[in-house]
């Protein structure tokens, strides 16, 4: 490569002055209720909290709908019913099993588009994420994990497995639907039962999952969903009738479920925050490296645990590859989720939009130099325009506090060594990009980074075949993959005759 890359410099843009024209999704295929009883024992039932919250459209501040919110007497209900159905459906062959999940992956593909436009407007994501990435990713862990079912044996050869029970699952607000299938699938596939806790501020499509385990013949018990927010998930950790705790969130809580279940023998997985670097070598294909950081950071406006906010680029190729970063910015479209143009959605809800706000402000008074695209925000929702920092310091808080928004932070290198230095500097281990066209490269930087997962010239890649976990404060165990079967088998040696 030259010294002086200036013949790569960009082009302008042609301006022909031509907008999108609005696209919006039909919300006539779904229909939500005003109010949502608890799903407990194969029967819709009011709390005995007697106790209700609002689910809120991000995008729009308006009402959706009346929840129920569990209390510890609505968590013991549930956990107790879950109980009462382990003997049965552990009882169950495998390929008994498997047809369950089957029915629910098929289902699921039917109604995908009714599935995908109730998470936009509950969750705030656009509805090309939601329809072509977290709902045919949902289906296909439920196909997965089906056939598993009857083949435990040549996951765990020479081992003879049980469920190890009833599982609390606690999943996040940012992929309601994929994490609750992220979980439920290999719980399932193994025998055991669960009492599953979605956030409070995206439980519908977890309800409306209810609705399809149950017509897809999963006997009742089997399968129980206590809505409601911190308390709830406090009261599920705590019950003494729970087996194993699957929890995805953020750290602090992480931490604290930790403590709680310290001394207790039940099972524990965290999947928690992330702080991921993308690291962008001078001979990387650039022009792909920008989409690849694009989606690492901007997808899902940034409520990802794994996004690149990070963006560590070799100096030689930095001014160049910020050129076009900021002129791909430009080109992103923020508003109305239902938009099939829009590329950057809703902010979950208030306080998480005034988290990003507090933080993207720290970075203005530290010094770094903020770069935002011109673009008009809808005047209802919570909305916030994709951001990228440059003469960013390893001290400032944008470079070490997960911010968990459409904010990216841009750091230079000039060796593979500080590279991974800075990738490091991080109590987070949960993901990391490397971009260069030197395969030899690719392996040395994946065997020094201490991530969970290492991305190869792409980024936000998910297969339901590959496990996914994280190190450090990113928390331990894996979903995904023959590994995601394991936090939920007890495993005995098979007796030699």
């Amino acid at each position: 490569m030259p010294d002086d890359p200036s013949y790569l410099q960009p082009a302008p843009l042609p301006s022909f002055g031509l907008e999108y024209a609005a696209a919006p999704e039909s919300t006539a295929i779904v229909s939500i209720a005003e109010r949502y009883q608890l799903f407990i024992g194969g029967q819709w039932v009011e709390p005995r909290s007697e106790r209700w919250f609002t689910t809120t459209n991000p995008a729009t501040e308006e009402p959706l709908a009346e929840v129920a919110e569990a209390g510890a007497d609505d968590v013991d209900r549930a956990v107790t019913a879950a109980r009462g159905a382990l003997a049965q459906w552990s009882a169950w062959s495998g390929r008994d099993r498997a047809k369950v999940l089957y029915r629910v992956a098929r289902v699921l593909q039917e109604r995908a588009r009714e599935f995908a436009v109730l998470e936009t407007i509950d969750g705030g994501k656009p509805i090309k994420e939601s329809r072509d990435v977290d709902i045919p990713l949902a289906a296909a862990h439920f196909f997965y994990y089906a056939g598993w079912a009857d083949k435990l044996g040549y996951a765990f050869p020479g081992r003879r497995t049980r469920p190890v029970g009833v599982a609390g699952q606690i999943i996040p607000w940012n992929f309601p639907l994929l994490m609750a299938s992220w979980k439920l699938a290999p719980a399932l596939a193994t025998g055991n039962t669960v009492v599953l806790k979605p956030a409070e501020t995206t439980p519908l499509t977890a309800l409306l999952l209810a609705e399809v385990l149950q017509e897809a013949g999963l006997p009742d018990g089997v399968v129980n969903v206590v809505t409601g927010a911190g308390e709830t998930g406090a009261a599920l950790v705590a019950h003494p009738g729970i087996d194993k705790i699957a929890f995805t969130g953020s750290t602090e809580v992480g931490k604290h479920i930790q403590r709680e279940l310290a001394g207790r023998d039940t099972r524990l997985t965290l999947e928690l925050g992330g702080k991921a670097a993308n690291i962008v070598f001078e001979d990387a294909a650039i022009d792909q490296a920008v989409e690849g950081v694009v989606n690492g950071i901007y997808f899902n406006q940034g409520h990802v645990c794994c996004a690149g906010s990070r963006l560590l680029v070799q100096e030689p190729v930095a001014e160049l590859f910020l050129d076009k970063l900021k002129r791909r910015l430009d080109t992103l479209r923020v508003g109305d989720p239902l938009d099939k143009n829009t590329d950057v959605g809703a902010i979950n809800s208030r306080a998480q939009l005034d988290k990003i706000t507090e933080l993207v402000a720290a970075g203005v008074a530290e010094g770094a130099e903020m770069y935002q695209p011109q673009c008009a925000l809808p005047e209802k929702g919570w909305f916030h325009r994709p951001t990228v920092f440059t003469n960013v310091a390893l001290s400032h808080r944008i470079a070490r506090e997960e911010i968990f928004g459409p904010v990216l932070s841009v750091l230079t290198f000039r060796t593979a060594e500080e590279a991974v230095t800075k990738a490091n500097n991080t109590p987070y281990g949960l993901s990391a990009g490397v971009w260069t066209e030197k395969g030899s490269r690719i392996l040395w930087m994946a065997d020094h980074l201490k991530a969970g997962v290492v991305w190869a010239n792409t980024f936000n890649q998910f297969d339901p075949t590959s496990p996914f976990g994280g190190y450090k404060e990113s928390g331990f165990g894996r979903e995904g993959g023959r590994h995601g079967l394991e936090p939920y088998v007890e495993l005995d040696d098979l007796v030699a005759t």
